[in-house]
């Protein structure tokens, strides 16, 4: 689908029921509960690598108390340990938060490309790793980053922009999931557009969802918590689909213009 398009079906967006919506993201969770977990447990797993760089400025610095012991409690190497155990862990957390954001971009994609095939009743093979493979691995990469650097440039100011770039950043991954041919920066521009054109709504869904996943999976003595989490998802994907749609015609690649980065 070309931007303009999209951008016009943004703009022309009708009014949208809460409880519709509500109603339709239990009855596609009923259907996609089990691929929601097993997205869960694999971005767990793919993380596992990307985690265990936290613990590199802890033996860092135990190998640099070792040596400094031999030094006399006042030495000027006391402040320069302290100095380089934050640097280095601000460098890891860094990494945490991009390679976590680039994992959970590849992955959310992909469910929601499985949860068309499953809301449709399509034919398709539930691929998780669809994202993750040439010819979008790159692309993947680059959008994970940017997800990524956008929430770390929400973190700095304060946290609460975090409040706002949620609703866009949810959106943006629906959107690379329909439409990955489309430019990194459209996507972006896009999914900002439609944030702020459905922000309260979507907001308001994301967070009602999210509450009854975790009081249900509460009741499932804790372990249904990692059963229902893929629940908040999905009322991003019924907006997606009510606001822009899909068009097997628009699901081709796009002209030139639309693979500039």
């Amino acid at each position: 689908m070309t931007t303009i398009k999209m951008k016009r079906k943004i703009e022309g967006a009708k009014d949208l029921d809460f409880g519709t919506i509500f109603n339709q993201s239990i009855e596609l969770f009923k259907k996609v509960w089990v691929q929601g977990l097993v997205v869960l447990l694999l971005g767990m797993v793919l993380a596992m690598p990307i985690g265990m760089l936290v613990y590199v400025p802890l033996i860092l610095t135990g190998f640099l108390d070792v040596y400094s012991s031999t030094y006399d409690a006042y030495s000027t190497v006391q402040p320069e340990i302290g100095a380089m155990f934050f640097v280095s862990f601000g460098f890891v957390y860094l990494i945490l938060i991009l390679g976590m954001s680039i994992i959970t971009l590849g992955l959310y994609a992909a469910f929601y490309r499985i949860c068309k095939l499953k809301d449709l009743e399509q034919m398709g093979s539930e691929d998780y790793f669809y994202f993750f493979k040439k010819p979008y691995l790159g692309k993947t990469i680059k959008l994970g980053l940017v997800f990524g650097g956008i929430l770390l440039l929400a973190l700095l100011l304060c946290v609460f922009p975090i409040i706002y770039v949620f609703v866009p950043l949810a959106f943006l991954v629906t959107i690379y999931a329909f439409n990955p041919d489309m430019a990194i920066s459209d996507i972006v521009k896009m999914a900002f557009d439609l944030g702020n054109k459905k922000w309260f709504m979507a907001f308001g869904l994301i967070v009602v969802s999210g509450i009854l996943a975790s009081v249900v999976g509460f009741c499932m003595c804790f372990v249904g918590m990692y059963v229902t989490r893929s629940f908040s998802s999905l009322p991003v994907y019924f907006i997606y689909k009510e606001v822009i749609g899909f068009d097997d015609e628009d699901e081709t690649p796009q002209i030139e213009e639309n693979t500039r980065f």
